[in-house]
């Protein structure tokens, strides 16, 4: 899913978030790509504190393994949930490059959990290291209709019921490279640029009550960063240990943070 390199952060918040996430009561948060990485991570996360996760993947299998997880973690002594995971939790197979899938997935929201209040566009690929001449179409089409045209259909299908619920708040998941530039994964860098520029566009347009922010998650030890970094990926943070942060730091995002570009 989405991870994140570089070293220029415009924001940090991750301080300031409290540990449990503002706002008090359940909060049904919505996250792309929760199959594996930073998005089964911070699934678990926001899960255990109690919220309602719906999220969605390409893997049917990955969805099952996590369903099976979080229930779990609502199984266990730490949790004070009284309702079973399979009936606060909601997942989808979904492929956010597919305009058509996305709605598909909004239709069974709104059946099954209602408006989200938040929404994490976490899902993301990135390309193999080679130079821009060197990767082919069908690879560079990927990173594009994943991280920018996924991101742009998630917000297609989610913002107008947001705007007629009159609130809510959506992350799209960016990175240290979209902020900065790094050879050898110029679609990717090309890619989470789109983002910050689109989320950043995308502010201006939204009505008060709503809040859309660009989030930088950090460098973590994932499948894509060792795609990138090879064995020297195992020197960074794991997402179980990245989650609670960034946890934190979305459950405390506000209307007053619309536009921002932050970091965990």
């Amino acid at each position: 899913m989405t991870t994140s390199f570089g070293g220029m952060n415009i924001v940090n918040r991750a301080a300031a978030a409290t540990a449990g996430g503002a706002g008090g009561g359940n909060r049904t948060v919505l996250i792309t790509g929760v199959g594996k990485g930073l998005g089964r991570a911070l699934a678990l996360e926001i899960a255990k504190r109690g919220h309602t996760v719906v999220g969605c993947s390409r893997s049917q299998d990955r969805l099952t393994s996590l369903q099976s997880e979080l229930s779990s973690v609502a199984s266990s002594p730490q949790s004070d949930s009284a309702v079973s995971s399979s009936d606060r939790h909601f997942f989808m197979t979904v492929d956010v490059r597919s305009n058509s899938s996305v709605e598909e997935l909004a239709r069974a929201v709104m059946e099954k959990k209602g408006v989200p209040d938040i929404i994490v566009n976490n899902a993301g690929t990135i390309n193999r290291n080679n130079r821009i001449w060197e990767v082919p179409e069908e690879e560079f089409d990927t990173v594009i209709d994943t991280n920018v045209k996924g991101t742009a259909n998630v917000m297609r299908q989610f913002i107008p019921l947001m705007i007629e619920n009159k609130q809510g708040i959506i992350v799209n998941m960016s990175s240290g490279w979209g902020r900065s530039a790094a050879a050898q994964v110029a679609p990717y860098c090309a890619s989470k640029w789109a983002v910050e520029g689109l989320s950043r566009s995308v502010a201006k347009e939204l009505p008060s009550g709503l809040a859309i922010v660009a989030l930088n998650p950090g460098v973590i030890n994932t499948d894509m960063l060792m795609s990138c970094f090879g064995g020297s990926a195992a020197l960074y943070q794991t997402p179980e240990s990245w989650a609670p942060k960034a946890a934190s730091m979305i459950l405390n995002l506000t209307a007053a943070d619309n536009g921002a570009s932050l970091t965990v």
